[in-house]
């Protein structure tokens, strides 16, 4: 993404100017903030105790990924699914060892709630992110919620039935399942307190937004103003603050930085205006921008793929349903392939640093037939309303 970025520039296509004004810095800003708050819970250990006493009284296989699934898709869609992954990858791994469950069946059960639970918030992952921000929605939490809260409990309920097809012999359902010792990692107890505070804040801010939604000043807290106060507790009160900024995923800022400059760029030679002049029906509605969000983004990515398509729907003439078809049908295509959603590809690269794999040809044979499902669900409950 820099490469294109530096391309279009040196070749002229956009000036310097323009470049710099393509930027979104609310969505850079953002993300920098929800990027403190989860390298600080990962390097602290933070929710280590938590998740231990939560899973410890567990005594079937399906309560425990009924757990695991619905905690990891609820925690999606407060700190982004791309931090959860980082966060989660480690711990569902120790689970493996310590419950005797595939390390396969385990990370392919993360990859899908991280990815399934962002759908439903306008902070759950980059893309949403960006259909929040770029549209200005009035109160996004509220709208998120009304169009895709059902459809993904639904969703998320369904992952464990379609893990269980393609690992039928992997689990014991005797009344001795149960989590065996405690997760060993440091644990550091002042950065794990004010990781905590921060991301009590982010919650707080969260939930005063869509307080404020209510009453008709959901302005007043722009979506950068709850990232921003999420992360100053880490900022300002730790010791550590200079290892949590170093240790932050700046790679991801930075193809974000670099694919605005370069989604502006092409959508300014306006070959992608060209491109889909012919399929003003897909444009239309929500199922067909859906769909144009599940395929498209197996070839360009999803983050790119809104950044271009958003422009499109606004000037076809917009409606909520659209953008959030276009939300959910981006987000889940990191469901249908790895390559899909850079979340799934954070937990497989910490995974092979600990010696596990999950090969493509594997992640598909369970995505595909997850995917369409889920998919199912969304457009029938698009239709409905």
């Amino acid at each position: 993404m820099l490469g294109g970025a530096l391309a279009v520039l040196l070749l002229g296509e956009i000036s310097l100017k323009s470049a710099l004004l393509a930027i979104n810095f609310d969505v850079i800003v953002f993300l920098f903030g929800t990027f403190v708050i989860g390298e600080a819970l990962f390097r602290s250990g933070a929710l280590n105790p938590l998740n231990d006493y939560i899973f410890k009284n567990i005594s079937s296989a399906s309560g425990f990924f009924l757990v695991l699934i619905f905690g990891a898709g609820i925690m999606s869609a407060i700190l982004m699914n791309d931090t959860v992954a980082i966060i989660g990858t480690f711990f569902v791994l120790s689970l493996s060892k310590r419950m005797n469950i595939p390390v396969e069946m385990l990370l392919l059960a993360l990859a899908f709630s991280v990815t399934t639970g962002s759908v439903t918030s306008p902070i759950g992952n980059p893309q949403n992110l960006l259909i929040a921000a770029g549209t200005g929605m009035e109160n996004p939490f509220m709208i998120f919620g009304v169009y895709l809260l059902i459809p993904t409990i639904v969703s998320l309920l369904l992952i464990y039935p379609v893990l269980r097809v393609f690992y039928p012999c992997s689990l014991s359902y005797t009344k001795d399942f149960k989590i065996v010792g405690a997760l060993k990692e440091s644990f550091d107890s002042e950065l794990s307190r004010i990781a905590l505070f921060s991301l009590s804040v982010l919650i707080f801010m969260i939930i005063l937004k869509m307080l404020a939604g209510f009453f008709g000043f959901s302005d007043c807290i722009p979506l950068t103003a709850i990232a921003v106060f999420g992360a100053l507790p880490v900022l300002l009160l730790s010791k550590k603050r200079f290892e949590v900024i170093k240790g932050i995923d700046w790679h991801t800022l930075l193809f974000f930085a670099a694919m605005f400059v370069l989604m502006q760029s092409v959508w300014d030679s306006g070959v992608i205006q060209d491109f889909f002049s012919g399929f003003e029906g897909l444009l239309s509605s929500a199922a067909g921008i859906f769909a144009a969000g599940l395929i498209v983004s197996q070839f360009i990515s999803n983050v790119p793929f809104v950044a271009l398509f958003l422009p499109l729907i606004e000037i076809s003439g917009s409606s909520l349903s659209m953008y959030m078809a276009l939300a959910a049908g981006s987000t889940l295509a990191g469901n249908l392939f790895l390559f899909g959603a850079a979340s799934n590809i954070i937990i497989v690269q910490n995974a092979e640093k600990r010696g596990e794999k999950v090969g493509f040809l594997r992640f598909a044979r369970v995505g595909i037939p997850l995917t369409l499902i889920q998919s199912a669900v969304y457009i029938l409950y698009f239709m409905i309303l």
